[in-house]
């Protein structure tokens, strides 16, 4: 298994960046299955521009920035979860879901459902600000209900050490390390911040 999946407790907390450097520090290729939103600078645009690393095209693409199945349905279709199987590619690929665990594909699947199919080692991203304890909690709750390998947590945000460690010590996950937010963020800034994440435990994951 040479794939890993990066999934957050909400959307808008900074896992693309995550998956950038992810990216970047694992010499990997990178892959959206689904983009929701196509007014502003992609997910996959992003991290092209943040890693300097080859992007595979997304197996869908909507317009409306909102949850999967809402955004198909706005378009008159349905996200068929068979044709988001992972890509077999050489070497390493970070694949990045969107919003949440609980983010529905369509009105049958989640995003857990098709993480849990997949098999895929798990990082979870989540911030750490207000709030923040019982969303991950939750959500690597469900992972282990799934059946899910999780890898660890990645903290995103300014260092909260007793926040981050309730969260790993009630949960058992690892502490992976804390990305600050960037400014400016540039893949120099982003590479130089990434340094502070346990790459080496997510390399043994793969």
């Amino acid at each position: 298994m040479n794939k890993i999946v990066v999934t957050g407790t909400d959307t808008g907390i900074g896992k693309t960046i995550f998956s950038a450097g992810l990216t970047a520090a694992l010499n990997a290729s990178y892959w959206k299955p689904v983009q929701s939103g196509l007014e502003d600078e992609t997910d996959s645009q992003i991290v092209a521009r943040l890693s300097n690393r080859p992007v595979l095209p997304e197996a869908y693409r909507m317009s409306l920035p909102a949850s999967p199945h809402l955004s198909a349905e706005a378009e008159g279709t349905e996200i068929d979860a068979a044709a988001l199987r992972i890509p077999a590619i050489d070497g390493p690929l970070v694949v990045e879901g969107a919003g949440g665990l609980m983010v529905p594909l369509n009105r049958e699947i989640l995003y857990l459902d098709l993480f849990a199919e997949w098999g895929a080692p798990v990082i979870l991203c989540t911030r750490t600000s207000l709030g923040t304890i019982n969303h991950s909690l939750l959500s690597l709750r469900a992972l282990e209900d799934a059946g899910c390998s999780v890898v660890g947590v990645a903290f995103i945000g300014d260092a909260e050490p007793e926040v981050e460690e309730t969260i790993c010590d009630f949960s058992g996950a690892a502490h992976l390390g804390r990305l600050a937010k960037l400014d400016p963020l540039t893949p120099e800034t982003l590479r130089k911040g990434f340094a502070a994440i346990d790459i080496e435990t997510i390399r043994r994951a793969l």
